[in-house]
């Protein structure tokens, strides 16, 4: 079920038809465009996608495929079918050339049987045939002008023959009389025969027609020449009328006996030519999606959607003529999030975003490719009902808001949990508190019906109440907070932000009245929106800050892997040296101890005493271990200088000093959880872990508390909530100096307690005078390392972005 009736026109669908008719080359594939119709049968659909997913490959990369005579012959198998009637030459040469493409479309699917090419188009070719005979009988008797051959009978050909004769003896005479009058003056030169009535006749001047015997057949517009046909070649011209005669006598005879020829095969005809039509309307979505990069997306038979990178067809082809490009749209919507609640600022793309998802839903269910990614995922939905735009009417009696709520009466009675419903702007028309409170009514039995939806708004109330209930979810068109421009980006999970302050604020209308607007919202919604565009800047600061971690993490992993390869290298090479080193040594001390043997061998020799022998030997092997064992380096390393703190080597108990490992910072422990310790320093009190802390003296902790003395005392702080509340964004455009440098100073504060190393101050830019107040102000901060602007996307100079040391 579709509502309302003008579903198409809403969506742009018309538009699609429109672009599928220019498309198609004959009003065959064009009378298919017009049946086009929405189904929720998927194995229709999923056959209708896969046909057109083949021509679309046949059009990117065959070339051989036939492109041209696709004519709409059904008016004249029509007319053969009454008995007694004989189709024209030009009627069977238009059957002709169609058949022709017929059987060349066969021919080329049949070829790619083998290779199991294009199963889906041979499928629809299967019960197309042409009865050969028939074809042949076309050949024989119609030629490649649209013309009957001489041959299609022996009696047209003889009679053909006999007038080219009669006309060739015709020609003869009348040029022997067209040269006696040329002589005698009678005929310019310039001039020559001529047809008239169907005869041949001569030019003559008018002065000297009575000087030739004949019969005037015209004249000249100013009746200074006439056509003559001369007496003597009354009979010839006569003859040749009659065999003119004849001759279209045998042709109707002829096309006569091939309609009767042709008259039992026309449902089989029929089905030839509405397989070219059906041809002709595939190839033209085919030439569409390519238009568009369109796919086959994966089928899921229950509603599902899971989109990834969708475009608004006509949008991406009004863009791709001036170069502009399209932003995507990924949407998810299954069992635990049916529908979703898309807020933001008007102008933003919410309601472009619910027509791409209408329109792309539209356009798959009647069988054509949806511009996406390959990977992305459709269901099938039964009922599709959208109420975009206004339908208030003057003879119904409708308002704006009447108009919506009838709109709603019909979803509520139809929807099912196969529905796909997409309403724009929710509840407007109305008092806006009675408003939001029907559109939440609504909404809560159109999610109890289990149907799938997308709804856009800015009622608040709907966006706690997709926050709070299963099945709804919130979405927000992007919006750059900072330059208060839309990204036309859709972000699920959170709500959006109407910026409605801002952009008033932008177009410039007078700050009392924003000021007086913003009392009178009262503030908590004030604060509900600042919260909502304070998550969106730090949400982008926040994305950049993980790709750039991303980057030095691949840079880091890149540069380990080359230390350790350099390391394992040096290693490698230092015990190769190594081992070399003792092979040498190992083989000079061999060769020295043989030359000792040799000595003493020659000592022995000579008789000498075997105590001296002795003690060379004894000699020899120490030096043999000293060689091949050298003494171990000993590398001195710098004694660590004396800890500062006297160290208890105890354990850990409530009571016990402490300190934090790292830091000059002394507390006590106030109480023991499991690896955890509550400690007080001074008069601030924090969870640690125990392994984080050294145990201390008492004299320890005594002096270091004799130091803090003289330093005024601060409250306890709950760190706790300090880090859940603290926002490294602060924004004191529209302060006064006074006022901002103390919430300046409150921001430091908070951030060197909590250790954050980057902080944001929005402060405008204007005259560029609370800017320097605050910088000079931060300088005298010795924490503080750098200041800098922001990116110029991010604000630029009205940004002061702080860097701690």
């Amino acid at each position: 079920m579709l509502y309302p009736n003008t579903l198409e026109s809403k969506l742009g669908f018309n538009t699609i038809r429109e672009r599928l008719k220019e498309a198609c080359v004959s009003p065959l594939g064009q009378d298919y465009v017009e049946k086009i119709r929405f189904s929720d049968n998927v194995q229709l659909i999923d056959k209708l996608l896969r046909q057109t997913t083949e021509f679309k490959q046949i059009v990117q990369y065959e070339t051989d495929f036939p492109s041209s005579n696709y004519i709409d012959v059904r008016p004249h198998l029509g007319r053969a079918r009454v008995e007694g009637i004989a189709l024209t030459e030009d009627e069977f040469f238009d059957l002709k050339l169609a058949l022709r493409t017929i059987q060349d479309c066969l021919r080329f699917l049949s070829k790619r049987e083998e290779s199991n090419s294009f199963p889906f188009l041979r499928e629809l070719a299967g019960p197309v045939g042409v009865d050969k005979k028939l074809t042949d009988s076309l050949e024989r008797v119609i030629d490649d002008r649209g013309h009957i051959r001489d041959s299609a009978s022996p009696e047209l050909a003889s009679i053909r023959r006999r007038i080219i004769a009669e006309q060739a003896n015709l020609r003869k005479r009348l040029d022997s009389i067209l040269r006696q009058a040329r002589q005698n003056g009678w005929i310019p030169d310039d001039l020559s025969l001529t047809v008239r009535g169907g005869r041949l006749v001569i030019p003559i001047a008018a002065e000297h027609k009575r000087k030739i015997k004949g019969f005037v057949h015209d004249e000249s517009q100013t009746g200074q020449t006439v056509y003559l046909e001369p007496a003597e070649v009354f009979d010839a011209n006569n003859e040749i009328r009659e065999l003119e005669y004849e001759e279209r006598r045998e042709i109707y005879r002829i096309l006569l006996a091939l309609t009767d020829q042709i008259r039992p095969h026309l449902e089989e005809l029929k089905r030839a030519v509405n397989f070219l039509a059906q041809i002709d309307f595939i190839r033209a979505k085919a030439k569409l999606a390519i238009q568009l990069d369109a796919i086959m997306p994966k089928l899921h038979e229950r509603p599902f959607i899971n989109w990834t990178n969708a475009r608004h067809p006509l949008l991406f082809l009004s863009f791709s003529k001036v170069g502009k490009t399209v932003v995507p749209l990924s949407v998810r919507l299954d069992e635990k999030a049916r529908i979703l609640i898309i807020s933001g600022p008007n102008a933003g793309g919410k309601s472009v975003a619910l027509k791409t998802i209408g329109l792309i839903q539209y356009m798959l269910q009647c069988g054509l490719l949806v511009p996406m990614a390959d990977y992305a995922e459709m269901g099938i939905f039964q009922n599709l009902f959208i109420d975009i735009g206004d339908e208030q009417s003057l003879e119904n009696d409708l308002s704006t808001y009447s108009s919506h709520l009838t709109a709603m009466k019909q979803f509520l009675i139809g929807a099912n949990k196969r529905t796909l419903f997409l309403i724009d702007e929710f509840g407007t028309g109305t008092e806006p508190g009675l408003g939001g409170a029907i559109a939440e009514s609504i909404l809560e039995d159109l999610n109890k019906s289990g149907a799938y939806g997308v709804v856009n708004t800015h009622y608040t109330n709907l966006k706690v109440v997709a926050d709070k209930t299963p099945g709804l979810i919130n979405g927000a068109m992007r919006f750059d907070g900072e330059h208060l421009e839309p990204l036309y980006q859709l972000e699920i999970g959170r709500p959006g932000s109407s910026f409605a302050f801002e952009i008033a604020q932008k177009i410039g209308l007078p700050k009392g009245v924003i000021d007086r607007a913003k009392e009178k919202l009262g503030n908590q919604q004030v604060n509900f929106e600042k919260l909502l565009k304070e998550l969106d800047i730090e949400k982008r600061v926040f994305s950049e800050k993980n790709i750039e971690i991303g980057i030095n993490q691949r840079k880091l992993a890149q540069q380990l892997a080359e230390y350790t390869a350099l390391k394992n290298r040096l290693d490698n090479e230092q015990k190769q040296l190594l081992n070399d080193a003792k092979q040498k040594a190992k083989a000079l001390v061999q060769e020295a101890n043989q030359r000792i043997e040799n000595t003493i061998r020659e000592i022995k020799e000579n008789k000498a005493e075997r105590e001296a022998t002795k003690q060379v030997r004894q000699t020899l092997e120490r030096f043999e271990q000293k060689e091949l064992k050298p003494e171990p380096v000993v590398i001195e390393t710098p004694k660590q200088a004396e800890d500062e703190f006297e160290n208890d080597n105890g354990a850990i108990s409530v009571g016990s000093y402490v300190r934090i490992s790292g830091q000059n910072a002394i507390g006590q422990v106030l109480a023991l959880r499991g690896k955890d310790a509550e400690i007080r320093i001074g008069d601030l009190k924090s969870n640690v872990k125990l392994n984080r802390l050294e145990k201390v003296s008492k004299k320890t902790f005594t002096a270091a508390t004799e130091v803090r003395d003289d330093r005024p005392r601060s409250q306890g702080v709950d760190m706790n909530e300090k880090m859940q509340n603290f926002s490294f964004n602060l924004d004191i455009r529209g302060k006064r100096g006074e006022e901002a440098i103390g919430e300046v100073d409150r921001f430091v504060d908070d951030a060197l307690m909590l250790g954050y190393p980057e902080l944001r101050i929005v402060h405008g830019k204007g005259d560029g005078i609370l800017r320097t107040l605050v910088r000079n102000h931060l300088r005298g901060y010795k924490q503080v390392g750098k200041m800098e602007d922001e990116h110029a996307d991010r604000g630029g100079a009205g940004v002061t972005i702080v860097k701690m040391k």
